[in-house]
């Protein structure tokens, strides 16, 4: 991976300057020239890219030591963990999720979720349902289940495990035994049409789920029956597309402080909004949540994922995700090998620590002062459309909960096993979050964005507000404009049209504005 060269251009007269940070390195923080064009997004972090590899560039200041180490975490974020290898890079499954990191989280951003692209109404069920399990070693996107009273099933843990390493083994009858996943995921797409004021309709689409080839149902472990495990009416099923890897670093280096003052002073009666902090105990350490979909962690989950996501081993999580399951004894009859050595060190798992936290986040793009853009009745410049789309922005308050400007903590942040990166340290940066828990609402379609899976202080309910840098570039990255937690989302309008609770009033400021006001709105959001 090649160093950012910029040749564009100031936007801005002058340079924006910096003091110079070093290391053992040698490592040194310059001048950041600003393009014409474009915008800070995150400080000394951000990256002019506008191109399918925009989420995937090391930020300017990565070198020496880190350079090597980024491309080390680059490499065993993108590929496969060998299956079944007795040594330190091996290990996947025998039960997993995705393959790697990059099966869920295409170029750090987010693959389109197989609940839309293996969605083929023509071999439904008698009920509608549509098996949309990956069936090329991957499902992009993680399955919660629980029971209704929050507890976890016996056998299965709080993720549903839809792939497994293939093979079969013969028992001691001569019968031959395929191994086999946790379970199958379905889909069923509820459609319903909705319109604007001024006639405009638009569709939103709600996914109703079941889980089918459940491994337990009708089988015997260690010779006691199960009969029917896993009960319908008892289960809970929370399907979470994976979220953009855009702005990990600056977000595991913000301020605490700054993201309590702004629990505290979320209150605004007048628009329905009061957010709060999600508290959560982690490696016995209580803080303040920042990441994933309800702010339920203190860091990126890094070890959960090699272990829950991938089924390897680590110093986090030594045991197998099927530890004491019937495919554990099946992988071990195949020949898959257990030991007591771990299947991803520690070090190798702060390589992917550090290459997340060392992206580069994309600039805001200002627009074009030479292409024109249909406003209304009237052509005006790409520039003025996405400046009218940024007031819009304010008018419609999206600004109280996606809130424009944080700061990092002067310290920078540490990595899983230590490593400081001291120049996250003291950014002013542009998230569009406030990193908060808000009430979505339960309402739109019957049953709105609540999903009834609690994660540490937050409801089912409740999400924490998603960051909005880089959204713009989701498209030319990933390919698609699915979004929101679980991928229902078809493009910007639904994203918006999906706000209930909390959002219920800037959703409706926005259903007020004309179309070409709501046209402009979603093209500033296509700037970020």
């Amino acid at each position: 991976m090649t160093k950012n060269i910029i040749g564009l251009s100031l936007i801005m007269s002058g340079l924006l300057s910096l003091s110079a940070c070093t290391d053992d390195d040698g490592i040194d923080v310059a001048d950041i020239k600003v393009p014409e064009g474009y915008a800070l997004s995150a400080d000394i972090s951000t990256i002019f890219k506008n191109s399918s590899t925009a989420y995937d560039i090391e930020a300017d200041w990565v070198a020496g030591k880190y350079m090597s180490r980024f491309n080390a975490g680059n490499t065993l974020y993108d590929n496969a963990i060998p299956s079944g290898k007795d040594n330190a890079a091996g290990g996947l499954g025998p039960l997993y999720a995705g393959f790697s990191c990059r099966s869920c989280h295409m170029t750090t951003g987010r693959t389109a979720p197989s609940t839309w692209t293996n969605y083929d109404v023509s071999k439904a069920d008698a009920d509608g349902f549509v098996q949309v399990s990956g069936g090329t070693g991957f499902t992009s996107g993680l399955i919660y289940i629980t029971r209704k009273n929050g507890s976890f099933f016996p056998d299965y843990g709080r993720v549903l495990h839809d792939q497994c390493v293939q093979g079969t083994y013969t028992d001691k009858d001569g019968k031959k035994i395929e191994m086999k996943a946790e379970g199958k995921l379905k889909v069923k797409w509820h459609m319903q049409q909705f319109a604007f004021p001024d006639g405009e309709t638009y569709e939103l689409a709600y996914p109703e789920y079941r889980i089918s080839e459940w491994y337990t149902n009708g089988m015997k472990n260690y010779g006691q029956p199960i009969a029917d495990a896993v009960k319908p009416e008892d289960l809970i099923i929370s399907v979470r597309q994976p979220l953009r890897h855009v702005g990990m670093g600056p977000m595991m280096a913000l301020d605490p402080v700054e993201i309590e003052a702004l629990a505290a002073k979320s209150n605004y009666p007048e628009y329905g909004i009061s957010g709060r902090c999600n508290y959560i105990t982690e490696k016995g350490v209580t803080g303040v949540g920042l990441s994933g979909n309800k702010a339920q962690h203190l860091d990126l989950t890094v070890e959960l994922g090699f272990s829950s996501d991938m089924g390897a081993t680590n110093s986090r999580f030594p045991e197998e995700v099927c530890e004491g399951q019937m495919q554990q004894i099946y992988g071990s009859m195949m020949g898959l090998c257990y030991s007591n050595r771990l299947d991803v060190t520690t070090e190798a798992m702060e390589n992917v620590d550090l290459y997340m936290q060392c992206l580069g986040v994309p600039a805001r793009r200002l627009g074009s002062t030479t292409q024109m853009v249909q406003y209304g009745d009237k052509m005006i410049t790409e520039r003025e459309m996405v400046s009218i789309g940024e007031q819009n922005f304010y008018k419609a308050k999206c600004h109280l909960c996606h809130v424009t400007t944080l700061h990092t903590k002067k310290t920078g942040s540490t990595l899983l096993n230590g490593t400081h990166i001291p120049w996250l340290g003291g950014l002013t940066i542009h998230p569009y979050s406030d990193y908060l828990l808000h009430d979505m609402g339960s309402e739109i379609m019957g049953v709105g964005l609540n999903d009834n899976y609690c994660s540490g202080l937050a409801r089912g309910n409740e999400w924490r507000t998603t960051p909005l840098w880089g959204i713009g570039l989701q498209r030319k990255v990933d390919g698609h404009t699915y979004f929101m937690h679980d991928g229902r989302a078809r493009n910007f309008v639904e994203a918006i049209m999906w706000h209930g609770g909390e959002g219920e009033a800037s959703k409706n400021l926005f259903k007020k504005m004309q179309k070409k006001d709501r046209d402009a709105l979603v093209k500033f959001l296509e700037s970020l």
